[in-house]
């Protein structure tokens, strides 16, 4: 069984972006689970001198125990959200050997306004590749959020949909799984 650990940066229940992994979800073969990881609210501030806490244990072996990470992140302030950054600064502990590393990764957004989370996307992937994951370059901007889901949690927009479907498969195909 292949294992897709879903973070979404929003920490809102009815978030966008947890919508936008649900859509993702549609899109895996029948061998696939992905799990939104709900512990993000928990983790504390980073801080160097503190001996990672129960939360940062958890949040690093749910990244372990996972094939890869589809990331969904919406865009604040033109970047990223602090507890996204907050938890991958964790994640990144300790350097070089953390759980991240050589992990396949995508990120994709959504935000409410009209560039769908670009700029946050593109803030996300450059942490990830400092951190030493397996990023793919590629991004999906699910603009105007509000309106972009359909009843069945799938994107409105076929395209949007049918781009999202590409994304998880090339990141299913770097878990070098024979899942498609």
């Amino acid at each position: 069984m292949v294992r897709v650990l879903g973070l979404c940066g929003s920490l809102r229940e009815a978030s966008h972006n947890k919508q936008l992994l649900l859509a993702a979800a549609r899109e895996l073969p029948a061998d696939v689970t992905l799990e939104v990881y709900s512990g993000l609210r928990d983790i504390p501030p980073y801080d160097e001198d503190v001996v990672a806490p129960e939360s940062v244990n958890l949040f690093r072996r749910a990244i372990a125990e996972a094939n890869c990470v589809l990331v969904a992140t919406p865009e604040y302030n033109a970047s990223v959200p602090g507890q996204l950054k907050n938890a991958l600064d964790w994640a990144s502990r300790p350097f070089p050997d953390n759980a991240l590393r050589g992990k396949p990764v995508a990120v994709i957004g959504a935000s409410t306004g009209m560039f769908g989370a670009v700029w946050a996307q593109a803030e996300v992937r450059k942490v990830l590749k400092t951190i030493g994951a397996d990023v793919l370059d590629d991004e999906l901007p699910v603009a105007n959020a509000d309106t972009a889901f359909a009843d069945d949690l799938a994107l409105a927009d076929q395209e949007l949909q049918a781009a999202l479907a590409d994304i998880v498969g090339r990141l299913l195909l770097r878990t070098g799984s024979q899942v498609l």
